[in-house]
């Protein structure tokens, strides 16, 4: 089977389901195609979707978030598992793909859909806004416990995505960090934390919570 993507998403703004008194684009529902682009770096920048929400700020938006997937095969899993529909797009992804393990992509993988090309860039941490929506008790533990986050992208070369498209992998990065391991880090795993932090493939400020985590300094020595 062919990576594509099955569809693409775009956010229709609700009151925050985690009770903040903002606005939440986690409600995503299909739409023929998302055009994708580079907002500015840090959070509040922006989604990187033209016509797409940010609700929280403080902790979403900005190039390393530009664009968020989830494999329809994990939805497929989660519906068995809660004995519930999930339709593209439940879990707040603009992209909702199949035939690709997104938990094992490397970090800063490159891949062409449509005419974006875009990277493989940091995991999602699950949310009191994740949680509200889904409306299950438990819900970070039992999804973190997966591992199976999604991955978000930064947009590369602008463009449109469409529902159909093919995902193209590029070559290789030179290094062995997953997206899993990356999110086994971020999750507070200090063995993970250290590999990542070896391979130096993280942005900056995502690299910094690694070092923290496994107590070391950079350049220090042992």
């Amino acid at each position: 089977m062919n990576a594509i993507v099955v569809s693409t998403n775009l956010a229709v703004p609700r009151p925050d389901p985690g009770g903040a008194p903002r606005v939440s684009g986690i409600d995503k529902q299909p739409e023929p195609f998302i055009d994708v682009f580079t907002p500015g770096p840090s959070y509040g920048d922006g989604p990187g979707v033209v016509g797409d929400t940010v609700g929280d700020t403080q902790h979403h938006g900005g190039a390393q978030k530009a664009v968020y997937a989830f494999a329809r095969e994990e939805l497929d899993h989660w519906e068995e598992r809660l004995g519930r529909g999930l339709p593209d797009g439940s879990f707040g992804e603009n992209l909702t793909t199949q035939g690709v393990d997104l938990a094992g992509l490397l970090i800063n993988q490159r891949v062409r859909i449509g005419d974006a090309e875009l990277e493989v860039s940091i995991p999602r941490q699950p949310c009191r806004t994740f949680a509200g929506w889904l409306q299950e008790k438990g819900w970070v533990r039992t999804f973190s416990e997966r591992g199976r986050c999604g991955a978000y992208f930064r947009v590369v070369v602008p463009g449109r995505i469409s529902a159909g498209d093919e995902i193209v992998l590029f070559d290789a990065p030179a290094h062995d960090i997953t997206m899993l391991t990356a999110f086994r880090g971020a999750q507070g795993d200090k063995e993970a934390a250290a590999r990542i932090v070896e391979a130096g493939c993280l942005p900056p400020m995502y690299h910094e919570r690694m070092v923290t985590l496994v107590g070391t300094t950079p350049g220090a020595d042992g």
